[in-house]
C-alpha cells in the first residue's frame, strides 16, 4: 500500500504519523507544495499528483489560512478541488490541522479566523476516545472550521471543533505529527514570535515538548491505528 503525505511547506515533517504508517508497511511518498524559497510568497502554481497511485492521502499543516485565497489562491482552489474529489470518490484522507480545514471547506463546510487561537499542549473532549483520544495534543492554529454537512463531529475543545469523520476521512485540528524536532523548525521559521504574542515562552514550550513527545508518540500511534482500521478500512481492527 502507498501513502501520500502532502507537505505544504518545508518545515512539515511527518513525525510519528509517518513512522506509524511505515510500521504498518505503507510505502510513503511526500509532495511538497511550497518550497523554501517561496515560503514568504506562497501563491505559486502547483500541479497536484494523480491519487490513483495511492491508497491514502495525508495533507499536513501550514502556516497560512485555509480561507486565505488572497495569500495562496493559485494552489488553494486547486487543492480544495483535488481533496474534495478524493473524499467523495472514496479515497481515505487523514487531514491534519490545515489539511483538516481543507477537507471541511472542500466538502461544504467553512473555515475562518476564530475569536482566538490555540498554541501549545491542550486536552480536548472526545465523544469517541477510542478513535480520537483526549490528548493532550499539540495545537498551533488561529482558524476554526464549521463541520461540513453529513460529517460526524468527534471532538471539541472550549475554543474550536477538533475532529470529524466523513466518508473514509478523519480530520483533526491538532498536530499528532508534532515532536520536538518539528516544533524547533516551526519556531525557527516564524513560530517563536507567534508563541510570544500569545504570552508564552517558546523555549519552555520546546522543553515541554521534549518531555511530552514519547507519550504523545504512543497517542499518535493509537490515532493512526484507529483511523486506518475504523475509518479508512485499510488494516484489520485490533
Amino acid at each position: 500500500m502507498r501513502a501520500l503525505f502532502v507537505q505544504h511547506d518545508h518545515v512539515s515533517p511527518l513525525g510519528p504519523v509517518g513512522e506509524r504508517f511505515a510500521q504498518h508497511g505503507f510505502e510513503i511518498d511526500t509532495f511538497l507544495v511550497v518550497p523554501e524559497e517561496s515560503f514568504h510568497s506562497p501563491d505559486i502554481a502547483v500541479d497536484f499528483p494523480d491519487l490513483s497511485h495511492y491508497d491514502v492521502v495525508i495533507p499536513l499543516g501550514a502556516p497560512w489560512g485555509a480561507w486565505d485565497d488572497a495569500c495562496i489562491g493559485t494552489w488553494l482552489r486547486a487543492e480544495l478541488d483535488w481533496l474534495g474529489d478524493a473524499v467523495r470518490g472514496g479515497m481515505p484522507v487523514l487531514g491534519i490541522c490545515f489539511g483538516g480545514q481543507l477537507v471541511a471547506r472542500a466538502l461544504g463546510g467553512s473555515v475562518a479566523p476564530g475569536p482566538r487561537g490555540e498554541i501549545g499542549w491542550t486536552a480536548i473532549w472526545s465523544e469517541d476516545p477510542s478513535l480520537v483520544g483526549q490528548g493532550p495534543w499539540f495545537q498551533f492554529h488561529y482558524d476554526q472550521w464549521q463541520v461540513p454537512p453529513r460529517a460526524v463531529e468527534i471532538a471539541r475543545s472550549p475554543v474550536a471543533s477538533q475532529a470529524f469523520t466523513i466518508e473514509r476521512t478523519l480530520a483533526v485540528q491538532f498536530h499528532p505529527e508534532l515532536d520536538a524536532a518539528g516544533l524547533k523548525g516551526w519556531l525557527d521559521w516564524g513560530g517563536a514570535s507567534k508563541v510570544r504574542e500569545y504570552g508564552q515562552d517558546p523555549e519552555v514550550m520546546l522543553a515541554q515538548t521534549r518531555a511530552e513527545q514519547e507519550a504523545a508518540r504512543e497517542r499518535t500511534f493509537a490515532l493512526v491505528d484507529a483511523f486506518l482500521s475504523r475509518v479508512a478500512g485499510l488494516i484489520p481492527a485490533a
